[in-house]
């Protein structure tokens, strides 16, 4: 239109010019800095090396691999190779199949294994450290397997047949297409689905009887599932139930019927399905709905049954011919509970009380009559248990002597928060250790997605506990620690209530007598660098220091640039500051970047990638270069004798990508 001024190329591009100018002269700066540091660090550096080898060779390496078992073989894959064994046979008499090397990729990890229902065909994903894309490979299997297909940019792919195989592909974190591929006849590829909102990402997954693939393009609040007949694989997939604003479900199938895993109506939690068959024989602790057929699925066919307890969560699903296995949380305790589709009966098993994690086995047959797990914690070392649905118990697995832990105490609390919520804490620490209020410690925080708490076993928790630390994890809200409504409660214009749970937290445990602010460190990682950000702006005599890995510590300059891949989908845990005045004003009153002012903080070492897609590493150059200004400044207008300036270290890490890291590469780290 006339009048309208034309934006110059120049100087958008000189702008472009200035702006990696800076982030080369930071980046060169905080390198610099992180070379003349590090040195001092060289002998202690060497002991912990020594010391979490040693724990690494006594515990990890006897927990073995996942095992899946198709019929009378066995298929597992150890050091990047895929082994081959019979059943009864055990992992001696395994041959491998291939392995990584052998296709080219020695530098990258398995991170899935589909075999084909007639075990001909095989896909693997490959991934490398420095890239979140993975190539998929289908192998022939045979005297000699051979390379069939290679795609790249894969995320996720499932056998619909025996020669049919439908793959997703990712672009810029994004994963938005579906496609179909075949290997035998008239071999094709072809586009089934493509996903239009930028705000959803599709995966696939097969239903346990291998009956329907589901499509599941799903946000962060709402989900849509479309169904694949695995004996019409050709045909066009159905859709179960359009998408509505905060309603998730997930799809399985048994008999003639599909059961639903549903958040539809109240409380808005996971409800688990059930046929209607059993609504009145049976006393379980979910809601659950079912239809008979894909035309009649919509929401108004569901019928409820039960419901969760109040603050339980549902960790996993997993069906079987005659069984569907539950895995809840409760505060802080795992339970196990086996549905009997025979004896219209329920059992509920308390799991071990220093389990903190689970993780389920592949069953690919769902006629199997064990379901196999392994439980963990940050200082117990994976064990594999079984449930047997025949004899109705659960069985340790004692496959290989694995040292068990004994000098370490588990204690769970709870923590009152500003608006009386009430937080669990779990604390663990050595049993001989005396005067804890003089021990260090270390606290954990996340609280972002509705995710819990990383409470997987790490040998670096095992050697700090045998070093007299004690560790704290808080399980925030913002997190799924106590169901979708504890995630709701944190996230968005609710965000302040994580770092007001995080303060008593922290304050409760000093309370109590575990440890002291000048002996207390403070641990995040991705999003849990913004509560951890937020207390060292707001709280920082509460800890002496806090330790970062890939820090998401610029909320508000990120959500303000819609060019970058995750922006769109994250609004909805973030909240859209470009169209939303409130929500500006929100994020500016907590981000960690936006609050930095002169003041004593604690010392921060900050781990980050150059590599890294998800938090751009310019953001983290700065937010450093910010906080050491202010540091510094409060020093020097302060004129104390002794005054203590912190530590506020950065070491860029040229290899790795977003905290997804080899045994090697954190080692080194």
């Amino acid at each position: 239109q006339e009048g309208t001024k034309v934006p110059s190329k120049r100087k958008q591009n000189a702008s472009r010019v200035t702006s990696d100018l800076l982030h080369k002269n930071l980046l060169k700066s905080e390198q610099k800095n992180w070379n003349n540091i590090s040195p001092a660090y060289k002998a202690m550096t060497k002991r912990i090396r020594e010391k979490l080898e040693e724990l690494h060779n006594m515990y990890t390496l006897n927990s073995g691999s996942p095992r899946m078992r198709f019929g009378g073989n066995v298929y597992f894959e150890e050091n990047g190779c895929i082994f081959l064994a019979k059943a009864d046979d055990g992992k001696g008499s395994a041959e491998i199949l291939f392995s990584v090397e052998d296709l080219g990729f020695s530098d990258a990890f398995i991170q899935r294994l589909r075999i084909s229902p007639d075990q001909r065909y095989l896909a693997i994903s490959l991934k490398s450290e420095n890239s979140e894309e993975a190539t998929c490979i289908i192998m022939k299997l045979g005297n000699l397997p051979v390379v069939e297909k290679v795609i790249p940019s894969v995320f996720s792919f499932e056998w619909a047949a025996s020669d049919v195989l439908y793959y997703t592909t990712q672009k810029n974190l994004k994963c938005q297409n579906v496609f179909m591929t075949t290997f035998t006849y008239q071999k094709h590829t072809k586009l089934v689905y493509t996903e239009q909102d930028a705000r959803f990402f599709v995966d696939l997954y097969c239903t346990k009887d291998r009956r329907f693939l589901t499509i599941n393009s799903n946000s962060k609040t709402t989900s849509e599932v479309w169904l694949v007949d695995c004996r019409h694989p050709f045909e066009s997939p159905a859709l179960v139930q359009a998408r509505t604003t905060g309603l998730i479900y997930h799809i399985e199938h048994r008999g003639d019927q599909l059961y639903i895993l549903t958040t539809h109506g109240e409380p808005a939690e996971y409800k688990a399905i059930l046929t209607d068959n059993y609504i009145h024989r049976i006393n379980l602790d979910t809601y659950c709905r079912s239809y008979r057929n894909i035309a009649s699925s919509g929401k108004e066919n569901w019928q409820l049954v039960y419901a969760l307890e109040k603050k339980t969560k549902l960790v996993d699903f997993e069906m079987f011919s005659d069984d569907c296995v539950m895995f809840l949380k409760n505060a802080g305790h795992l339970y196990l509970n086996v549905i009997s589709f025979v004896s219209h009966s329920v059992q509920s098993i308390k799991l071990p009380t220093w389990a903190c994690e689970f993780e389920l086995e592949s069953h690919p047959e769902h006629t199997t009559s064990t379901c196999y797990f392994q439980l963990s914690s940050p200082v117990h070392p994976p064990k594999r248990f079984a449930y047997s649905f025949k004899e109705n118990n659960l069985i340790e697995q004692a496959v290989q002597e694995v040292p068990i832990i004994t000098n370490c105490h588990t204690t769970r609390l709870l923590a009152k928060s500003k608006d009386e919520t009430l937080v669990p804490i779990t604390v663990f620490h050595n049993k001989n250790s005396k005067e804890l209020h003089r021990r260090p410690l270390l606290v954990h925080v996340y609280g972002a997605y509705g995710i819990d708490l990383n409470m997987s076993f790490k040998e670096e928790k095992l050697m700090l506990i045998e070093e007299g630390w004690i560790l704290a994890y808080c399980h925030v809200r913002g997190g799924g620690e106590q169901g979708l409504s504890w995630h709701r409660d944190g996230c968005q214009l609710n965000k302040l209530k994580g770092l007001h749970d995080l303060r008593a937290c922290i304050t409760l445990l000093h309370q109590l007598g575990f440890s002291q602010p000048n002996h207390t460190a403070l641990a995040a990682a991705s999003a849990g660098g913004v509560l951890a950000g937020a207390l060292c702006n707001t709280d920082p005599a509460l800890i002496r220091a806090m330790v970062l890995q890939a820090p998401f510590v610029d909320v508000l300059n990120t959500m303000m640039k819609t060019h970058l891949p995750l922006t769109i989908e994250e609004q909805e845990e973030w909240g859209n500051p470009l169209e939303d005045e409130k929500c500006l004003k929100y994020i500016k009153s907590y981000c960690p970047y936006q609050n930095i002012k002169p003041q004593c903080y604690p010392s921060v070492f900050i781990t980050a990638y150059e590599n890294d897609e998800r938090i751009p590493l310019t953001g983290i150059l700065q937010y450093v270069q910010k906080l050491r200004k202010a540091a510094l400044d409060h020093a020097s207008r302060t004129s104390k004798k002794g005054n203590w300036i912190p530590n506020i270290i950065l070491d860029v890490q040229a290899n790795g990508s977003h905290c997804d890291l080899s045994w090697e590469h954190s080692l080194n780290e």
